[in-house]
């Protein structure tokens, strides 16, 4: 039966290890092993792995990929993929391609404002908040002057706080909402700093405000953080083409683009495979996130909140033909930087952004909503013509071969075997145990 344990974070990497084995793995060997084999030969690579986190045992390794030939405004970009799904940077790499002789990718940022509230209680009458507020927004404002003293010498910083009544969803419900442009970094430490200190000083002066001792109702700040949500933070990107050169997979363009621009309409229309639709954007999307060192959960979260925006969650692409011109585009909200957490720590994030020619953070959106599109047009692609399971499982023979420990001869011949085949586990088992049989 496994024990509490006390002062887990100050024990060894080792210590952690044997205490988990005892309690937990009775006490394989071998979990040592594992875990161990993971670990960097150069220390200081390792320490500053261990730094990333708390309590770390290992590093969990997920390939770092290159998905080429993407032309976005004109510049050619190779980009940076991590993930562990095998078909993505294959099918990200082939829309890449399929766009490269059509003028590529166009992409632009529409807005950079991120965003934070300070969240209040006050069950008194909304004209004494609201004029006390009015009377001391400037020394809220003024309260981050140091704070934001860095960031505005950047052109950045603090744009404006409003108080926002939001009774009518909460009782007793008011917020102070504060937006912010944090230009290269994604700022949410800066954001959750300026907060604090608002809400210090709003609180500290609502104290000495006498209409609200008259009333003996004063405002109390609950919590004061940024948001994840930020939809004056947006990026588009986009492809065109002339319908009669979209000929692809046999299929000819005004086929295929009517059926294309349906499997768009059904993403709008039905919910349950909106959900896919978009995972497989986010396939691309968070893939970049990862690489260059930013954090896909909050940008999961914002994209995901945006594709609701209307009340219904729906398709984060549109698709249209108009004057035989076939366009499609995405529209997303991305909080993200080039500066800052683990853009100057993590030698591999650092080699991602150089490969991206070191982006601007608007650059940076450009090329992650490209992604984003990329791998949605190379779905749909593969969804109205061959089937999506044609390119998938190919990748996933691969998987199922080395995991049964296949030669390059065997893997040769099991993918010319299972050209034309089903392919399952059992399938690929049974084939390399009858060729081992016969050699």
């Amino acid at each position: 039966m496994p024990q509490p344990v006390s002062g887990f974070s100050k024990k060894t990497k080792e210590e952690k290890i044997e205490w988990l084995v005892s309690n937990y793995l009775q006490n394989d060997p071998l979990v040592y092993k594992v875990l161990k084999q993971y670990w960097n030969d150069d220390e200081k690579l390792q320490k500053l792995h261990d730094g990333f986190i708390e309590n770390a045992i290992s590093n969990y390794y997920l390939p770092f990929a290159i998905a080429p030939n993407f032309l976005i405004n004109n510049e050619l970009y190779s980009i940076p993929m991590v993930l562990e799904e095998s078909s993505v940077v294959a099918a990200s790499s082939n829309a890449a391609k399929f766009w490269l002789d059509k003028g590529g990718f166009k992409a632009e940022v529409i807005s950079t404002v991120k965003n934070g509230q300070i969240h209040i209680n006050f069950y008194g009458a909304e004209s004494v908040i609201k004029k006390f507020f009015s009377e001391n927004k400037s020394k809220l404002i003024n309260s981050i002057s140091e704070i934001e003293y860095s960031m505005k010498k950047r052109g950045g910083g603090l744009i404006d706080i409003n108080l926002i009544n939001s009774t009518k969803s909460l009782e007793g419900y008011y917020q102070l909402h504060c937006t912010f442009e944090t230009h290269d970094a994604m700022g949410a430490n800066f954001i959750n700093t300026c907060l604090e200190e608002i809400a210090k000083t709003f609180e500290n002066n609502s104290k000495n405000y006498s209409e609200f001792s008259d009333l003996n109702e004063y405002p109390e700040v609950v919590m004061s953080i940024l948001s994840n949500y930020v939809p004056e933070c947006l990026v588009r990107a986009e492809v065109q083409c002339p319908v009669n050169e979209m000929s692809t997979n046999g299929i000819d363009g005004a086929t295929f683009t009517t059926k294309f621009i349906r499997a768009v309409e059904i993403a709008k229309a039905e919910t349950r495979r909106a959900v896919t639709h978009n995972k497989g954007i986010m396939n691309g999307i968070d893939a970049v996130i990862l690489a260059t060192g930013n954090d896909f959960r909050s940008v999961e979260a914002g994209i995901h909140a945006y594709a609701s925006k209307n009340g219904m969650y729906t398709s984060l692409t549109d698709a249209k033909i108009e004057n035989n011109l076939f366009t499609f585009s995405i529209e997303i909200p991305l909080a993200i930087g080039t500066v800052g957490g683990l853009t100057g720590l993590h030698p591999l994030v650092k080699f991602g952004l150089l490969l991206l020619q070191n982006p601007s953070a608007k650059k940076l959106m450009q090329i992650i909503a490209v992604a984003g599109l990329a791998q949605n047009f190379a779905a749909l692609r593969s969804l109205v013509t061959t089937g999506i399971q044609k390119g998938h499982m190919k990748m996933h023979l691969a998987n199922i071969l080395n995991k049964l420990e296949a030669t390059s001869l065997e893997t040769k011949q099991a993918l010319q075997y299972f050209e034309n085949k089903a392919i399952s586990h059992n399938a690929v088992t049974s084939y390399l145990n009858q060729l081992r049989e016969i050699n």
